[in-house]
């Protein structure tokens, strides 16, 4: 069997081939918005408390696509917001600086776009209190990692919940975080979870994935979301 993974190979009914194909050009709100009008109706998810979406247990839809998107949207506000301050306060520097700066941006694009395809249904960003995580250059590589991480978990998780063409659109925003966690992780040095001995970027020979639970534990154990 082949090493080599292709996207023949993980797409056999062919959705994620002919969404990039036919979204070459458009912007990520633009597929996403095609995505999830296409396949039905628009209509507003419920919330937990610690302002996390309450999201459907039901088959792939687009009106889950919906809930799923704005639980997403919540999690970029968290993590935008977070690099955003954390610049601002200027008490970080070097490449910690250089990757704040550079994530910063790519939270605020990611909030954009599915800010954009919700329009209207999209949910309002909460309150934040990141207390000293956003001063101190070791809790904020720490919690940096802990966020980017917990946001990739998030994605692979909700993905196949998703319909094929909003999932096609979602890779490309979780391969993006993927990359801001191995960026943060070489940067600190830390040892990978899963009892990994060498300071990879890449720990894992497998990424793990969060439940809602799992997530709406995880990020309300923070303390950052006030409502």
């Amino acid at each position: 069997m082949t090493d080599v993974i292709t996207v023949d190979l993980v797409d056999r009914e062919g959705g994620v081939r002919e969404a990039l194909d036919e979204g070459r050009g458009a912007t990520r709100a633009q597929l996403f918005r095609r995505a999830i009008v296409g396949g039905g109706t628009f209509f507003a998810g419920g919330m937990l408390i610690g302002g996390l979406p309450k999201l459907a247990l039901g088959a792939p839809s687009a009106s889950q696509d919906v809930e799923i998107l704005n639980f997403a949207l919540l999690l970029e506000y968290l993590e935008s917001e977070f690099y955003i301050e954390a610049v601002s306060k200027n008490t970080i520097g070097g490449e910690t600086l250089a990757f704040a700066k550079v994530v910063r941006d790519h939270e605020n694009a990611h909030v954009a776009a599915l800010k954009s395809a919700l329009g209207s249904k999209a949910r309002s960003k909460p309150q934040f209190d990141f207390k000293d995580t956003t001063s101190d250059p070791d809790k904020f590589r720490a919690t940096s990692i802990a966020l980017e991480d917990t946001g990739v978990a998030a994605y692979n998780g909700q993905g196949p919940r998703l319909t094929k063409a909003t999932l096609a659109v979602a890779a490309t925003i979780v391969s993006v975080e993927a990359r801001h966690a191995a960026w943060i992780r070489r940067i600190t040095g830390k040892p990978g979870y899963g009892g990994a001995a060498a300071n990879y970027p890449a720990p894992a020979v497998l990424d793990p994935s969060l439940t809602k639970a799992q997530v709406e534990d995880a990020v309300g154990k923070t303390g950052f979301i006030k409502g």
